[in-house]
């Protein structure tokens, strides 16, 4: 991160690490979809950690669930100074993807088939946060 991204006490800006965020998401949801797709909504961020200016910060994203035109996509955000040393656990965001055609209207996605314990796990917590984003949305809440 350099000095451009940051606040006055060196901290790098939420909304620089959102954006990165948001590629990751774009990154590997398209890849799961063999299509575009565009971003349906950030489900829950949480920053556990500053990250400072010098820093370099790894982003890692993985589909949890997959539903008929949507995948919620879990981002790990990890920084490391430029020197070496720990690598910090700085955050976790999910977000959801939608898969859209070249008209911009959401299309079918490929099933996602979790093997692992984890995987399975993983993928109904991510069935259980796209039903109460529904059931959100039906009474007119922000989810």
């Amino acid at each position: 991160m350099v000095p451009s991204d940051a606040n006055f006490m060196g901290n790098v800006f939420g909304g620089v690490i959102l954006a990165e965020v948001d590629r990751v998401a774009y990154v590997a949801a398209s890849r799961h979809a063999q299509r575009t797709c565009v971003t349906a909504s950030f489900d829950r961020v949480d920053f556990l950690a500053p990250v400072h200016v010098g820093e370099v910060v790894d982003f890692s994203g993985e589909l949890t669930f997959a539903g008929r035109t949507s995948m919620e996509v879990v981002v790990r955000i990890s920084s490391r100074a430029v020197e070496g040393g720990p690598v910090r656990k700085v955050g976790d965001a999910f977000v959801t993807m939608v898969a859209v055609d070249r008209d911009g209207r959401p299309t079918a996605v490929p099933p996602l088939h979790p093997l692992t314990e984890e995987e399975r796990a993983m993928f109904e917590e991510g069935r259980r946060r796209t039903e109460e984003r529904r059931r959100s949305r039906r009474r007119g809440e922000v989810p």
